[in-house]
């Protein structure tokens, strides 16, 4: 965490006595409080959905067929598939959501399709090639006979392939979660939860939680089939739900809690139904009962499989063989990767931090470096650490002698660019917030492809791109931050304050209360002021052959006049410990192996005698009624909430909004639907047909009336105009309205060349494809990104 955050103090609002006595239930004796703060601040204040949110047993799960047509067309496809005897290939990706989601169907439709004879799967190499569908991979499926491919985390947008596994006779079922097209891609089906209004409860679904669905509505369609339970296949939901990038909500939070109760089962590699996953447990020392034994234990072991060798279909095997003799082989195998990925990780940290420690920081917005010799594998761990420790958006970037016409493994991306064109891949990761894959948008000219979430994404664009790439990333974000380009200081959110005294068992289960943690319910964080530290020492942590990683840990005892308790600090050296007393942040943990409590430092700094740094949390200000046909109850009370129904194009028209909002101290409401797809083409041909109308009728149209005429924006229209003057149309502002006088451009010197009209006519269509892409964005935006810009 960046030295120069502030830490945020508990919101100054105290839950309702009923809602403390509802918590009293489920939290220890003498704990009710702080559990019903804990869950009123994370916006859980109805007593009656307290059940369903803390038990999965009182929570009622949604149909796989509330995705509607789309799953319904996928199983049927998938039926005659089955009917027919077809070939199927499953087509995932190399990180951990995706090769779980791979495991999922592999296991899952195993069931209908006899693994390795009609069932396949595919999974890019993570160092040679992109994410998604390439057109080699599809001919070589088409060579083996297959005729349907089911994608798992992928496939949302890509159109060229799939049009081209088309041309090849293959049908196309999508599930994905990624960013969806305004253009629907020609697929049998695509399963997606960001087609689904904002709350729904699937709507943040992960892909392995999609790949789940699927397989649970083909297990319904055909309950005959399986020989199997389909609740087998929840503790790898769990695995990639809590290692991906999600917010655990709704159905999310289900299917984790399902899964963390079925990855118990493997505690014991005798009788464990997936051994591979029961022996990851024993190198990581966990025993499979909380989130944490995923997020810091089998999640970095799975993705360090393809981190390190690239291919990840090792990951697949060691999840779902049922031959022990093969398991040990890939445990240990992705154990020694995942202390190679440490000590790599620890290495490229200090190569970054020793180049920025050149640089001028304070006219950099987002930190974008590049080294032929970086690994691709782990830029997005650096890259993340990176943009904690400085407080900036980080894009870190490797060319790793990826030729374009030379490397046969390269995306087709890379292969449809000039023989002499050499790319850089890299991975982004953000901070505070900021959204990079809105500004990585901004620069699309520049890339040969990007994707992924709005605070992690991946990307590969031109090796000479990459300064002018660099400046304007930096100038878009100064456009968001305001002129003087200063972003704002990291937040590191506080959640209690307790005394050393108060760690312990009791504690610890108010905490679990909140389990699995993640996007928009974040671990705990606790303060304790006035301590200090003792007994202080550090070690590099050691494989599994007792082989020491370059990878560093501070052990310590937390003291205060309350009591002292034993602590971590990963990653860290104790003569960065400050000396005397201390305030520190802290997560409380049960350490499996040693039997005991303790707590991982999260930051810590000299105490001082005020709250120096400190800030008040503010209460919830923002509502997410995206997508929703009707306005919940109460939606109508003016006095209370401000509604928003336009879709907007850019970040300050929510900021606008939201300060409105506050100015009248309402809550802000973000109402507005998602945006139907329209035809750049058939914009501009309407825009003709209604400037050449109004000249021949003479008549004036306000601008607002040509907005809502013509479903764009502002920025598009002023384009049109330009184009329509080009044409030869003479555009007045009158005090009523725009006039239009159509005059043919004449043959003159000054009459602009075709090449000049068409030009104009580009920027109009490209202006329209744009704002599609921003509202079709912040139609999706996750509510948490929302809060933290527009605020």
């Amino acid at each position: 965490m960046a030295e120069s955050a502030i830490w945020q103090l508990p919101p100054d609002e105290s839950p309702s006595a009923e809602f403390v006595q509802a918590a009293a239930e489920y939290a220890p004796a003498g704990m009710a409080t702080y559990a019903a703060q804990l869950l009123w601040q994370r916006g859980i204040r109805d007593p009656a959905a307290l059940a369903g949110w803390l038990n999965p047993d009182c929570y009622s799960p949604t149909s796989p067929f509330a995705f509607g047509e789309e799953m319904q067309r996928a199983i049927a496809r998938l039926k005659l598939a089955y009917e027919r005897q077809e070939a199927i290939a499953i087509w995932g990706d190399f990180d951990a959501d995706g090769i779980t989601a791979t495991a999922v169907l592999w296991d899952g439709l195993g069931q209908f399709f006899s693994q390795g004879d009609r069932l396949s799967y595919v999974i890019p190499n993570r160092l040679t090639e992109s994410h998604g569908l390439t057109h080699s991979g599809i001919e070589r499926l088409a060579a083996a006979g297959v005729r349907l491919i089911v994608t798992c985390d992928t496939g949302s947008t890509s159109l060229a392939e799939i049009d081209h596994a088309n041309r090849l006779g293959l049908d196309v079922i999508v599930t994905d979660h990624h960013t969806l097209l305004a253009q629907r891609p020609p697929v049998v089906a695509i399963v997606n939860p960001r087609s689904l209004p904002a709350d729904h409860p699937l709507a943040t679904l992960s892909g392995v939680a999609v790949a789940y669905k699927l397989v649970e509505a083909l297990y319904e369609t055909l309950p005959d089939v399986p020989t199997r339970p389909l609740d087998t296949l929840l503790d790898l939901v769990a695995i990639g739900l809590i290692a991906d990038l999600v917010e655990l909500r709704g159905d999310c939070r289900y299917l984790a809690q399902r899964g963390i109760a079925q990855l118990q089962k493997n505690q014991d590699v005798a009788t464990a139904p997936r051994p591979g996953v029961a022996m990851l447990l024993e190198f990581c020392k966990r025993a499979g009962d909380r989130p944490t034994d995923i997020s810091f234990g089998l999640g970095p072991r799975i993705n360090a499989i393809s981190r390190i060798q690239g291919d990840a279909r090792d990951g697949v095997e060691l999840l779902t063989s049922r031959d022990e003799s093969c398991c040990r082989q890939l445990a240990e195998a992705a154990e020694l990767a995942n202390a190679r990925r440490r000590a790599l990780q620890q290495d490229l940290f200090k190569q970054v931090s020793a180049r920025l420690s050149q640089m001028d920081l304070s006219t950099t917005g987002v930190i974008v470096l590049e080294d032929p010799q970086w690994p691709v594998g782990i830029l997005g761990l650096v890259a993340g650490q990176v943009a904690q420790e400085y407080g900036r958006p980080t894009i870190l970037l490797s060319s790793a002698a990826l030729l374009a016409a030379s490397k046969p493994a390269a995306s087709d991306a890379a292969s449809s660019l000039p023989d002499h064109v050499k790319l850089a891949r890299g991975s982004a990761r953000s901070v505070n917030s900021i959204d990079l894959y809105e500004l990585m948008g901004s620069q699309q000219h520049l890339l040969s492809g990007f994707g992924g979430h709005p605070l992690a994404a991946g990307l590969s664009l031109p090796l000479e791109n990459i300064p002018l790439f660099a400046d304007g990333i930096n100038r878009q974000l100064r456009q968001q931050v305001g002129i003087s380009g200063a972003i704002a200081p990291l937040l590191l959110p506080v959640d209690l304050i307790v005394t050393v005294g108060q760690l312990g068992k009791d504690l610890f289960q108010t905490l679990k209360l909140l389990e699995p943690c993640g996007m928009g319910n974040p671990t705990p964080n606790l303060l304790i002021r006035q301590g200090r530290f003792e007994n202080v020492r550090n070690e590099n942590i050691r494989d599994f052959k007792q082989r020491k990683v370059r990878y560093i840990k501070t052990e310590f005892d937390l003291v205060d006049e309350t009591g002292q308790f034993h602590g971590v600090w990963w990653g860290h050296y104790r003569d960065e410990m400050p000396p005397g007393p201390c305030d520190a942040v802290v997560q409380l943990d049960f350490n499996p192996f040693r039997k005991r409590y303790e707590v991982r430092l999260v930051a810590v700094r000299p105490a001082a005698d005020e709250w120096a740094a400190m800030v008040p949390a503010e209460p919830d200000w923002l509502l997410d009624w995206r997508g929703q046909t009707e306005l919940p109850a109460g939606a109508a009370d003016a006095e209370k909430v401000l509604v928003m129904t336009d879709c907007p194009t850019q970040w300050d028209d929510l900021r606008v909004w939201g300060r409105q909002a506050r100015h009248d101290g309402k809550r802000l409401a973000i109402a507005y639907q998602t945006p139907p797809a329209v035809d750049p083409l058939e914009s501009w041909q309407t825009l003709v047909g209604l400037a050449k109308y109004l000249s021949r009728t003479g008549q004036v149209a306000t601008r607002s009336q040509l907005l809502r005429k013509l479903g764009l924006g502002d920025r598009p229209l002023r384009a049109g105009i330009q184009a329509l003057q080009a044409l030869g149309m003479t555009v007045s502002a009158l005090p009523d309205g725009l006039r239009f006088q159509w005059h043919p451009a004449d043959l003159s010197t000054q009459s602009p060349t075709a090449a000049q009209v068409n030009q104009t006519i580009e920027a109009f269509l490209s202006a329209v494809e744009e704002e599609q892409f921003r509202r079709q964005y912040f139609a999706t935006v996750p509510a948490e990104t929302i809060r933290a810009i527009a605020s």
